[in-house]
């Protein structure tokens, strides 16, 4: 078949991180723009992309571009694309997206646009005139940008950071795309011991796990588009069955997670357990003063930070602690996030380099010690 054009959106800072995930599952053609990268691939590197892709949100098809600064060429636009070749006759096609610095900033309005345009296409191909929309969601995203628009069909659903181990979560989680982004960053292999004097939910302790034991961090879950007539369940299958067949089941990895709360302690255990990576992990109630690092392990850690003047205060002094705590090297690195403009003061060290990151909505920084 034809090779398609897809998309993965990702969070700033971690393009690199993703092209390699993208090159490694067969995606040819790359282009880098802030926060996605675009790719062509067929069926297969589809589903491999959704099963395999660590640190990207989703993926999507793209469907195409063009510009439209009024109703009637976005009309006009979208009409014109091959929608047919991925939404049969039956198939539910709902429309949701954004508009950012366009001259078409009603995203209600462009949403029912983008529909009317979509059932004209799809009726004119059908040969009818109403849709039921009682089969499989092919979800249609649209964004316009300084009036280019850009139609996408979400192949994946729930986004790929539900792994499907993570049903609950303490009060600040670190999101599982961003910690598998940071877990690659630091070079987890198959033999590393790793460390979380904060684990809080289990997080970094789990993508790491899932990166030394090369487990494909979708292979617990389902995609939207597995229901699709247009792509064959034995892509699906055979995907799948190898990449079981890829995990590392002798790998000596090992990690070691510390919560002052017994409520993460547990929370952290149970989640490692639903992931399947419960006996490599040895997690303990204990508090940031009483931890001693590892010797020859990485560390990781997303330590709380407080908004309000009290919390701040609270946070820094824990910034202090743990800097006493922890000496990074070149056997011993250490990798912690945080949104703390002055995070080298408190902790007392200067990373050896650092590294922009949007931890959700708040802009962080990674501080990076390995020398």
């Amino acid at each position: 078949m034809a090779l398609i054009r897809m998309c993965i959106p990702c969070h700033f800072g971690l393009e690199s991180v993703l092209a390699y995930e993208i090159k490694k599952i067969g995606g040819e053609n790359l282009t880098t723009r802030d926060g996605k990268i675009s790719f062509d691939g067929d069926f297969s590197v589809l589903a491999k992309a959704n099963l395999w892709v660590a640190t990207g949100e989703r993926v999507l098809i793209e469907l195409g571009s063009f510009t439209a600064k009024s109703f009637e060429e976005l009309f006009n636009g979208v009409e014109k694309l091959p929608l047919e070749d991925y939404i049969g006759k039956f198939d539910a096609f709902p429309v949701k997206g954004y508009s950012l610095n366009s001259q078409l900033h009603s995203v209600p309005d462009c949403q029912k646009i983008i529909k009317k345009a979509c059932v004209k296409r799809l009726s004119r191909v059908y040969g009818i005139s109403y849709f039921e929309e009682t089969g499989a969601k092919h979800q249609i995203q649209f964004s316009i940008q300084k009036d280019l628009v850009s139609i996408y069909l979400d192949t994946t659903g729930q986004g790929l950071h539900k792994r499907g181990y993570r049903r609950n979560s303490n009060d600040a989680p670190i999101k599982e795309t961003l910690a598998a982004g940071i877990v690659d960053l630091a070079r987890v292999r198959s033999n590393t011991v790793v460390a979380d004097p904060m684990c809080g939910s289990g997080t970094f302790l789990i993508e790491s796990a899932y990166k030394a034991l090369n487990v494909a961090p979708g292979l617990r879950r389902n995609f939207a588009a597995q229901k699709w007539d247009q792509i064959p369940e034995q892509i699906w299958r055979d995907c799948r069955s190898e990449a079981m067949d890829l995990i590392d089941r002798q790998g000596t990895f090992a990690g070691y997670g510390f919560d002052v709360d017994d409520m993460a302690v547990l929370l952290t255990r149970d989640n490692a357990k639903k992931a399947g990576v419960g006996s490599k992990l040895t997690v303990k109630q204990q508090d940031i003063s009483k931890f001693k690092q590892i010797e020859n392990s990485v560390t990781f850690c997303n330590p709380p930070y407080g908004e309000r003047m009290l919390e701040l205060k609270e946070a820094e002094e824990l910034y202090k602690r743990l800097g006493d705590r922890l000496s990074p090297s070149r056997e011993n690195p250490c990798y912690i996030i945080s949104p703390h403009e002055d995070f080298e003061m408190f902790f007392g060290k200067k990373a050896d380099k650092k590294r922009k990151l949007y931890n959700g909505m708040i802009k962080c920084c990674l501080y990076m010690y390995f020398k």
